[in-house]
């Protein structure tokens, strides 16, 4: 009886992390009651633990050093440019992943710096555990910076984009 409520469990399993794959989910979790004291809780993640180095925190540590020496103006704007996820036009990335700048090997890119884009509008994209995960436009605006290469790997939280 207990190798059959195991399969069933295994079973389930498998079903919910096909149901994440298929509708694009990130996380998943779900608790079945199987009586007073037997139950199944269950969360199913697509997102890793991938060590991954990001170069702009690195790069902006010896532009921080600067910062303080210039003129209160200046030190206003400093960290917006010293710190991209600070920006409030920043795009973050909302999973570890590998970033690619367009559909496929050869096509030209999702967007440009300059390039005027709509809300909605794929930005990038960013792989994860093997799915590719479209990053939108949260807004409309002119894409100022690109701060990610193609075949780069972020981590959670990583400014990928600057939309003005």
């Amino acid at each position: 009886m207990s190798n059959t409520n195991h399969d069933n469990d295994v079973a389930f399993i498998k079903a919910l992390a096909e149901l994440l794959r298929e509708n694009d989910l990130t996380e998943l979790q779900v608790k079945r009651e199987y009586g007073d004291d037997d139950s199944l809780n269950v969360r199913v993640s697509r997102q890793t633990q991938v060590a991954a180095a990001v170069m702009a925190p690195a790069a902006a540590a010896p532009v921080a050093v600067a910062a303080p020496e210039a003129a209160t103006p200046s030190a206003f704007e400093a960290p917006a440019t010293d710190d991209p996820a600070s920006h409030p036009g920043a795009v973050t990335s909302p999973m570890v992943g590998t970033i690619y700048l367009q559909p496929e090997p050869g096509a030209p890119s999702f967007v440009s710096v300059g390039a005027s884009i709509s809300e909605g509008d794929t930005l990038l994209i960013v792989e994860a555990m093997k799915t590719m995960n479209h990053i939108p436009a949260p807004k409309s605006g002119t894409v100022k910076r690109i701060l990610v290469g193609d075949g780069d790997t972020v981590e959670f939280g990583a400014p990928l984009v600057i939309i003005e």
